[in-house]
């Protein structure tokens, strides 16, 4: 995505994440709704992202096509989305099915934090394996005479045990796949999951394994500065030269010797 395309994202996470507590599907499903009305309608697709509208007049408009049709926090989500730049009309469809499928794995992880969003990622791509494994399936979900509603009735019944979270997820890539196949865009969705559930992993880098003292200390103020359980991985990495490197997602705390050479190397050179 383009560096416009790219704040609005990084936007609507942001006023998404503050919520995250709260989080529930039916923001997932109104998100999706709203999708595939967008997707549907070339006219309100170019006069969401016509950059000669002011912001407001663009958000105006989410308020009186959505109206009461959707809730008030993906009321919330889709005009901050209207009142941001895109790089071309496309990017606000492909932002607003990431931010709607980010809304519904935060769920997941709100439900049962690492291990629902483990559970949720297992449950789509058993859904994908089971369809790639069957060419008459294959041809069932992509049929373009087949009924929609069939298409999503045969997707959720191929996992009669699954979270609600991953019924819905099932049901809008079957449903408007938006150029994919529904099995890719699942797909999708589940390296979504596995990207959010890294945020319950610390990647510890240091020269020498820990003693289990330093482990638990460590363990306890990682825990504390994140606000949540996380799981340690331990790599034993002669690189470190001293003091430790930790990865959470995409945080890098680093308070390594080397990392201190490098910044005072720098310094030396500017």
């Amino acid at each position: 995505m383009a560096t416009a395309t790219n704040e609005a994202l990084a936007n609507a996470l942001a006023a998404l994440e503050s919520s995250a507590a709260t989080a529930e599907l039916s923001w997932a499903t109104d998100l999706f709704g709203a999708l595939n009305v967008i997707d549907e309608n070339a006219a309100l697709r170019r006069a969401l992202t016509d950059p000669s509208r002011e912001p407001e007049a663009r958000a105006g408009l989410v308020r009186t096509l959505f109206g009461e049709r959707i809730g008030d926090k993906a009321r919330e989500v889709l005009e901050g989305l209207a009142r941001s730049r895109f790089s071309t009309e496309r990017d606000l469809g492909d932002t607003l099915e990431l931010v709607a499928a980010i809304t519904a794995t935060t769920v997941a992880e709100k439900a049962d934090g690492a291990a629902g969003l483990d559970k949720l990622q297992t449950e789509l791509l058993g859904f994908v394996d089971l369809v790639a494994s069957d060419h008459e399936l294959q041809w069932a979900l992509t049929d373009p005479q087949a009924p929609v509603d069939a298409k999503v009735e045969l997707a959720q019944k191929l996992v009669p045990q699954a979270s609600d979270v991953t019924r819905t997820l099932l049901a809008q890539a079957v449903s408007h796949p938006r150029g994919l196949r529904p099995t890719a865009l699942v797909e999708r969705f589940a390296e979504i999951a596995a990207h959010r559930q890294q945020r319950f992993i610390a990647t510890v880098s240091v020269t020498r394994p820990l003693t289990d003292s330093q482990r638990e200390r460590l363990q306890a103020g990682l825990n504390s500065m994140y606000g949540r359980e996380l799981r340690l991985n331990e790599v034993i990495d002669p690189a470190v030269v001293g003091g430790v490197r930790i990865v959470v997602g995409d945080e890098v705390v680093d308070a390594t010797a080397a990392s201190r050479l490098a910044d005072l190397r720098r310094k030396l050179a500017s």
